[in-house]
C-alpha cells in the first residue's frame, strides 16, 4: 500500500493473483462474516484463505444459535501455514470468539510484515454489544487499532474504541471527526466511520487518516436494516483495494454494492434475518479488475 497525495492505493501486478488472510467466524445460515468475504473477494481477483475464529450454526440475530470456539486450534493452524512458507499481501480481521485470538492476528502481522492490515472491529451496532462480545474481548479488539492500515468501525465500535460515548446515529461532523482523530492517534494510518444517519434520506460514511483527508461520501438510505452488510462493506472495501482502487474509490465503490445487495436482498423471502444477499450483483465486483 501507497499513501500519498490522499491517494491510497495497493499496487497490483499485472496478472498476479494476491493472498488475502480473512480472520473471521463461518456461520452456516445467515449470510455474514466468512460466507461474505470469501466469495466477494475471490470476484475481487484474491486468493482468499480463511482463518476461522469461530463456527455459528446461525449468526446472532436469530434467537437461538450455536457457537463454537476455534481458539484452541488457531496455534496448530497457523503452525501449518508457517511450515507451508504461506505468503501473504493482506491480513483481514472481523469478527472474533474470545480476546486471546488478537494474537493470533498479531502473529500473522509479525510473519507478513508487508502485507497490508484490514481491521474490520466487529463488536456490535446500535449502541449495544453482540451478545458474543464481553468487555475483555472489546479491549483485545482495541489492540488491533495501532498499525491498522485500514480501520473500519461503525459509530458503535468507535465508541467502544475511543471511550467517548455513544451519541447515536444522528451525530455531527464534528463528532465524527473527533472520534476519527482519536482512532487516528491510538495508530489507525487510515480511518473510515460507517453509517452516520441524520433523517435526511441519506447514509454517510466518512474517511480520514494521518496523511488523509477528512471527507464525507454518501448513498440513499434504505427504509430496512440487514443483517452482514457490514461485513459485506468492508469485503467489498478491501476487494476495490486489491484492484488497485484509491482509498476514496474504495468506499464510494462499498456504499453503492451494499445498496445494490439490500435491494435485491429485500425480495427474498425471510430478508429480515436471512442475511444480505449479494450473489448476484457479485458482477459488480468482477468489474473492477476490468
Amino acid at each position: 500500500m501507497k499513501s500519498s497525495s490522499n491517494v491510497f492505493l495497493y499496487r497490483r501486478q499485472g496478472s498476479y493473483i494476491p493472498r488475502v488472510a480473512a480472520v473471521h467466524d463461518l456461520c452456516g445460515y445467515g449470510k455474514c462474516s466468512l460466507g461474505v468475504a470469501i466469495p466477494v473477494l475471490s470476484a475481487a481477483g484474491c486468493d482468499v484463505c480463511p482463518v476461522p475464529t469461530s463456527l455459528f450454526s446461525a449468526h446472532t440475530k436469530f434467537p437461538t444459535f450455536y457457537m463454537h470456539d476455534t481458539t484452541p486450534m488457531l496455534g496448530e493452524y497457523l503452525d501449518a501455514w508457517q511450515k507451508e512458507g504461506i505468503g501473504l499481501d493482506a491480513v483481514y480481521s472481523g469478527f472474533l470468539g474470545a480476546a486471546e485470538q488478537v494474537a493470533s492476528i498479531r502473529r500473522l502481522y509479525s510473519e507478513h510484515p508487508g502485507a497490508l492490515r484490514v481491521v474490520d472491529p466487529v463488536m456490535g451496532d446500535a449502541g449495544s454489544m453482540y451478545p458474543t462480545y464481553t468487555p475483555e474481548l472489546c479491549a483485545a479488539m482495541g489492540e488491533l487499532v495501532d498499525g491498522a492500515d485500514v480501520l473500519t468501525p461503525n459509530l458503535t465500535e468507535a465508541s467502544i474504541l475511543t471511550g467517548i460515548p455513544y451519541q447515536g446515529q444522528d451525530v455531527s461532523e464534528e463528532f465524527v471527526r473527533q472520534n476519527m482523530e482519536r482512532l487516528v492517534s491510538m495508530g489507525a494510518k487510515s480511518v473510515v466511520i460507517k453509517g452516520v444517519v441524520r433523517g435526511d434520506g441519506l447514509i454517510r460514511n466518512y474517511l480520514g487518516g494521518a496523511d488523509i483527508e477528512f471527507e464525507e461520501l454518501s448513498d440513499r438510505l434504505l427504509p430496512f436494516m440487514l443483517h452482514g452488510t457490514g461485513d459485506l462493506y468492508c469485503s467489498s472495501l478491501l476487494g476495490a483495494l486489491m484492484c488497485g482502487k484509491s482509498l476514496k474509490r474504495a468506499v464510494q465503490f462499498a456504499g453503492a454494492f451494499v445498496t445494490d445487495a439490500m435491494r435485491v436482498t429485500r425480495e427474498q423471502p425471510d430478508y429480515e434475518v436471512r442475511g444480505v444477499s449479494f450473489e448476484s450483483v457479485l458482477g459488480e465486483v468482477a468489474m473492477l479488475l476490468g
